[in-house]
């Protein structure tokens, strides 16, 4: 007996209404999260693709007379080609000029610095290899149904000047510069570097506010001792961060943590100030949900912020080879990706990606995941509504001054 292929066939879409009945055994598709996903872009906007598209022509030249698709320009401009082009994160606006940060909601740093390492170094190429593998995104995410490019503005604003044989000249420099982006009112996305930068980041955040701050910080080491080598290194943010007066200790929430690498120093001082501490083995008991569910309870407790702190190594070095501390029995991808989707739809003030070194990657899988990070807490925050949100609580403002200067750089134009 022959079949005919509509015989053969066991649709499970839902416009196909005659066979529905007839295979209970399978999900209802409508119930599915790639049903509703698909419907969902439907109802993105197109205005912010279209913009680019044009502007792409304005700046790069109409192309060629045999180019069928007239949005294609002479020169590469913009996202496409994901090859090609001049690469800022995701191939966002640069904002040469800093001061026009204000006009975004969410500002990329670089912060190549890897002074603080005490084994081995090359994160200072952390930014750069971030922005290089980022151009292989676009900006809309099936499964959220979000489309940063139409629902949020983002800029780069390069890189931070660090100084290569000065830890504490570094640290104000990068908290001068997260002080200025957040006092924009813009969202301060800062791409490591070391872990040390981190002490300085939340500085930087912590003297625009009069509020309280709290941090979710994952990762597989503590990073709270008050030294190591005799100097404030990669190993020492949170010791630091914790003393400033309006970061209280108790709403330091380290996830991930465990292994043969953290320092009985750390955990001194963890157990002295009363941090929070959650294992990977207490994630794997309680799963994600519970996890992020836990942290944000004690990070937010008594706090109007919460700053992340995403150190790469917290996901296992299967994963992510290209890092200079790599430590086996990390989060999963897919973990990791949920538990920083889940922190940052409360909200955040801040967020730092470190220790990507692309001298020690694999075919860029380490920057990739750095980015994939990155882009999910853009992502999640938008979904939440909970972009902006930091905003209102930016109540010191401070104001650095800016050099005098007329003309162009390396122009004829007058």
């Amino acid at each position: 007996m022959f079949c005919t292929p509509r015989e053969r066939s066991r649709s499970h879409h839902p416009a196909d209404q005659r066979r529905r009945e007839a295979h209970r055994h399978h999900p209802d598709l409508t119930k599915l999260r790639g049903w509703k996903a698909m419907q969902a872009e439907g109802d993105i906007p197109e205005s912010g693709w279209e913009q680019e598209k044009k502007w792409a022509l304005r700046m790069g030249l109409t192309g060629a007379d045999s180019i069928e698709d007239k949005s294609i320009p002479t020169f590469a401009r913009g996202e496409l080609p994901h090859y090609a082009g001049i690469n800022t994160f995701l191939k966002a606006p640069y904002a040469e000029d800093v001061t026009e940060v204000k006009d975004y909601d969410a500002t990329v740093l670089g912060i190549p610095f890897d002074g603080g390492t005490t084994y081995r170094a090359g994160t200072r190429f952390g930014p750069q290899g971030v922005r290089k593998i980022s151009a292989l995104y676009t900006p809309y995410n099936y499964e959220m149904g979000i489309d940063l490019r139409e629902q949020m503005t983002l800029c780069d604003a390069g890189d931070v000047f660090t100084i290569p044989a000065n830890i504490e000249k570094t640290f104000d420099q990068i908290s001068r510069a997260v002080s200025h982006v957040a006092s924009s009112g813009s969202l301060p996305i800062m791409i490591g570097g070391d872990h040390s930068i981190g002490f300085p980041c939340v500085r930087g955040i912590a003297e625009c506010t009069s509020k309280k701050i709290g941090i979710v910080h994952f990762d597989r080491h503590a990073d709270i001792q008050e030294k190591d080598l005799d100097e404030r290194m990669h190993t020492t943010p949170w010791f630091h961060s914790t003393n400033l007066p309006n970061v209280p200790a108790k709403n330091l929430v380290q996830v991930g943590i465990g292994g043969w690498q953290v320092p009985r120093e750390a955990v001194k001082v963890a157990r002295e100030r009363e941090t929070n501490i959650i294992t990977m083995g207490d994630m794997e008991k309680m799963g994600v949900d519970k996890t992020a569910e836990m942290a944000l309870e004690m990070a937010w407790d008594g706090v109007d912020m919460v700053y992340m702190s995403f150190d790469i190594d917290s996901i296992d070095c299967g994963f992510v080879p290209g890092t200079g501390w790599p430590e086996p029995g990390g989060f999963l991808p897919r973990e990791a990706l949920a538990l920083a989707s889940k922190v940052a739809a409360e909200g955040i003030c801040g967020m730092e990606l470190v220790e990507v070194a692309p001298p020690y990657d694999q075919s860029e899988i380490t920057a990739l995941m750095g980015t994939r990070v990155i882009v999910d807490v853009l992502g999640s925050l938008v979904a939440a509504g909970k972009m902006g949100a930091h905003k209102r609580h930016i109540d010191k403002p401070v104001e650095i001054p800016h050099g005098e200067f007329e003309g162009k750089r390396w122009s004829n134009a007058t």
